[in-house]
């Protein structure tokens, strides 16, 4: 997703108090969990969000800048949690991956459907959403490198185990959004999140108790 000096990373930044655009932007994104991005105007999700279109003119420029900073803000919150975990020193990394699974599949996971929905348009094509595409992998090789390095990887090794490890997650995401099948993803899962056991030196991994 966006580097550090675009907009669309303020909600990475965002003080304890948000503002009226951060407030408004929620409140976008959880409309489009509900229902779907799917073919809106500006006037139609105002009226449905209680506001006006030209407070969402004002705040995002169009209808293309809104769909932007939705995508923006999931991907955002997403890395958020992920650095938050990453600054627990008491448990292992497998332990760590494997909540961040829990996290990234729970019930509630609306987020992925939206990301899924807003990118696939972006991969097709549509001129509003091909922006989404830059740094969506990028952005999330720090704090996934990071999480990696903690299992004893070089830091060659941490940077292709974390390039790795996002495209399993949105596999895996992908599959339990068209399947349902929970157990049958869980178990996938568990497969891979066994490579955050920690590295050792000669090579193979040693089990720890996460």
């Amino acid at each position: 997703m966006p580097k550090d000096s675009q907009p669309g990373n303020r909600s990475e930044r965002r003080s304890a108090a948000p503002s009226a655009r951060d407030r408004l932007l929620d409140e976008v994104v959880a409309h489009f969990a509900r229902h779907g991005v799917g073919d809106f105007s500006l006037r139609g999700l105002a009226a449905e969000l209680g506001t006006s279109h030209r407070m969402l003119i004002y705040h995002f420029g169009s209808k293309d800048g809104l769909l932007v900073e939705v995508v923006r803000r999931v991907e955002a919150e997403q890395r958020a949690a992920m650095a938050q975990l990453n600054l627990d020193s008491g448990h292992s990394a497998a332990h760590l991956a494997r909540e961040f699974h829990r996290h990234l599949s729970a019930a509630d996971h609306w987020p992925a459907r939206l990301f899924f929905e807003l990118t696939g348009q972006a991969l097709v094509g549509n001129p509003h959403a091909v922006p989404l595409l830059d740094g969506i992998v990028d952005a999330w090789l720090p704090p996934l490198t990071e999480l990696s390095r903690r299992t004893g990887r070089s830091e060659d090794e941490a940077r292709a185990h974390a390039r790795l490890a996002l495209a399993v997650a949105r596999g895996l995401l992908f599959d339990l959004l068209a399947t349902g099948d929970r157990d049958a993803v869980d178990e996938a899962a568990e497969a891979f999140l066994v490579s955050y056991e920690t590295v050792s030196p000669s090579g193979p991994s040693e089990r720890s108790p996460g």
